[in-house]
């Protein structure tokens, strides 16, 4: 067999080839009309495609199938067991052709968060340690508003042309998630991010954003060295 160069390229610890980075968003929800129905994925990709640079560990791809609260009616989601189901599938698949034995999850979307439920049940099935990031979740603010917009003006997947309509929260119920009175009795934090894009608006700032891509980086960054520490 041959004998791979682990220590080829900008590789600081070779440890970090035991360790993978998973995407997890989604894909099929509405995030206004300047936002497409991916934002979550591709959010969660590119910040974790950026660590895997930075860092020299695998970039595994993303997730398919997401979840979400069932008071939250906003795009087509799935239930959290076929979520893990997928998520061991990938791991599975890693540990046997990379040689992966542990994986930081990026999640993007905080319908995803219930997937710490699974997490023994996932590990057991795939051999794989596994850390969860959410900090893309506790740090973007509400649904679609000013945070995601921002990120959306990094990635160049921002329509600036609707900008002036993303707030208008009568037509993009969505968008601080102020249609869903459910979840707002039910979450103060979803009250209170609606309520802020009913009363403030959005607005769309690529310095911001880009400060959140680098806050969301350097957290996954700390747990792939957290993980390769060993």
């Amino acid at each position: 067999m041959v004998k791979l160069r682990l220590e080829a390229g900008n590789i600081k610890n070779t440890r970090v080839h035991k360790v993978g980075v998973l995407a997890l968003g989604s894909h099929l929800e509405n995030h206004g009309p300047s936002l497409p129905i991916d934002t979550d994925a591709k959010i969660a990709s590119y910040v974790s495609l950026i660590a895997s640079l930075n860092s020299g560990c695998r970039f595994l791809g993303v997730v398919f199938p997401a979840y979400e609260l069932p008071t939250i009616h906003h795009g087509v989601h799935y239930e959290l067991k076929d979520v893990a189901y997928e998520i061991t599938k990938t791991l599975k698949s890693a540990k046997q052709y990379l040689k992966i034995d542990r994986c930081i999850i990026v999640n993007g979307h905080g319908g995803n968060i219930p997937i710490y439920q699974y997490l023994d049940f996932i590990e057991e099935k795939s051999g794989v340690t596994i850390q969860v990031n959410n900090s893309i979740v506790e740090n973007e603010g509400p649904h679609a508003a000013s945070g995601e917009l921002s990120m959306g003006k990094v990635l160049g997947i921002l329509d600036e042309k609707q900008i002036k309509n993303q707030a208008d929260t009568n037509i993009y119920g969505e968008v601080g998630l102020s249609q869903f009175k459910q979840a707002r009795l039910d979450d103060p934090g979803i009250e209170s991010g609606a309520r802020d894009v009913e009363e403030n608006g959005v607005y769309v700032d690529k310095v911001y954003g880009e400060q959140l891509i680098n806050l969301c980086v350097s957290s996954v960054l700390f747990d792939i060295e957290k993980l390769s520490d060993f």
